[in-house]
C-alpha cells in the first residue's frame, strides 16, 4: 500500500512529476494491501499457463501442415484429451499457491524485501536484475535437476514430469508437488539476493514461465528471436532430455547451455545431434543418387536442426 493520500503528495515525496507508468501504478495500488499485490504473481502465472500453450496445440489439431514441419518428434501427437488432463492436473496447484502466499506473506516479505511503492524501477535496473536472476536460476536449477535424476529422487519425484517423453507446453508444470517446491528455490534465489520492485518480480516469473512453456512445446522454430540470446538452449535442447527419458544424463540446465558444457553433461545430446546429421546426409545423398532411403523412416525427431 502506497503511503500517500494523493498523487500530489506522492509527487512531492518523489520531488518530481510522476511518469505515466507511475501514475497508473499509483491509481492501481494506492489502497491495495501489499499481500494482495504479492498474490498477483500466482494469478498472472495462472493466466499465462492457461493461454500460452494453446496456439501450438490448436494449430497441431486443426492446421497441422502449418506447424508439423517444425515439430521435434513428428511421429508423436498428443490427443486433446491428454493435453486437457495434463492441464487439469497441473493447474490445480495454482489455487493452493494463492492460499500459501497469503499465509506465508509476512515471512516471505522479510526474505524477499520486495518494494511495492514508488518510484518504479528504470528499464536499465529491470534488465540488469532480470539478467542476474536468469544466471542465478539457471546455475542452481542445473544442480537441482541433476539431484532429481539420482535414482531415489527420480523414482519418487521426478519420474512424474518425465511421463511426457514428447512434451507439450502444459507439461512444463506437470510434476510432483515436491518438485514444484524444490525448483521454486532457484527461481526465488535471484530476487532474494537482489531485491526488486513487485512489478519486476511479476515480469521475472512471467518470462520464466513463458520460457519454460517454450522449451516444453515440442517445437523448434529456426526463425525464433530467442536464438539471438547467447548460450540459449531452447526447445530442441530440452526436448532431447525428455526424449532420452529416465536414463537421461544430459541437458539439465533450463535456460542456457554453458553449465552442461562445463560439467560435460551434454555429451549425449551432442552425439545424438551428430548421429542425426549423418542420417540426414545419407538421406540427401541417397536422394541425389535416386535411391529410396527415407530419412524420415530412420528418425524419430529433428534435433539436427537445433
Amino acid at each position: 500500500m502506497i503511503p500517500y493520500a494523493t498523487a500530489a503528495e506522492a509527487e512531492g515525496a518523489l520531488g518530481r512529476t510522476m511518469t505515466w507508468a507511475e501514475t497508473a501504478w499509483y491509481e492501481y495500488s494506492a489502497v491495495m494491501p501489499d499481500s494482495w499485490l504479492h498474490c498477483h504473481t500466482t494469478f498472472i502465472l495462472f493466466v499465462i499457463y492457461s493461454i500460452a500453450p494453446l496456439p501450438l496445440l490448436l494449430l497441431e489439431q486443426f492446421a497441422p501442415s502449418v506447424v508439423l514441419p517444425y515439430k521435434l518428434q513428428p511421429r508423436v501427437r498428443l490427443p486433446p484429451a491428454a493435453s486437457l488432463s495434463c492441464y487439469m492436473d497441473a493447474a490445480c496447484i495454482f489455487p493452493l499457491a494463492v492460499g500459501l502466499q497469503f499465509v506465508s506473506y509476512p515471512a516471505v516479505a522479510k526474505i524477499l524485501r520486495t518494494r511495492m511503492g514508488l518510484p518504479l524501477p528504470s528499464v536499465r535496473e529491470t534488465i540488469a536484475q532480470l539478467v542476474v536472476y536468469s544466471l542465478v536460476e539457471d546455475y542452481l536449477s542445473y544442480w537441482m535437476h541433476r539431484l532429481l535424476h539420482t535414482q531415489w529422487c527420480y523414482e519418487k519425484i521426478h519420474r512424474v514430469h518425465h511421463e511426457f517423453t514428447a512434451p507439450t507446453g502444459f507439461a512444463m508444470s506437470y510434476s510432483h508437488w515436491a518438485e514444484n517446491v524444490v525448483l521454486s528455490i532457484p527461481a526465488l534465489a535471484g530476487p532474494v539476493l537482489v531485491p526488486c520492485h513487485v512489478t519486476t518480480q511479476w515480469l521475472w516469473f512471467s518470462i520464466r514461465l513463458i520460457e519454460g512453456i517454450n522449451t516444453h512445446s515440442g517445437y523448434h522454430f529456426p526463425f525464433s528471436p530467442c536464438r539471438l540470446i547467447p548460450f540459449y538452449g531452447g526447445a530442441a535442447y530440452h526436448d532431447y532430455h525428455h526424449y532420452a527419458g529416465g536414463r537421461s544424463q544430459s541437458n539439465f540446465a533450463p535456460l542456457f547451455t554453458y553449465c552442461d558444457y562445463l560439467y560435460r553433461t551434454d555429451k549425449g545430446y551432442r552425439y545424438h545431434k551428430l548421429k542425426q546429421e549423418k542420417l540426414k546426409s545419407l538421406a540427401e545423398n541417397s536422394a541425389d543418387k535416386g535411391g529410396n532411403y527415407s530419412f524420415d523412416e530412420g528418425k524419430k525427431n529433428r534435433y539436427f536442426c537445433a
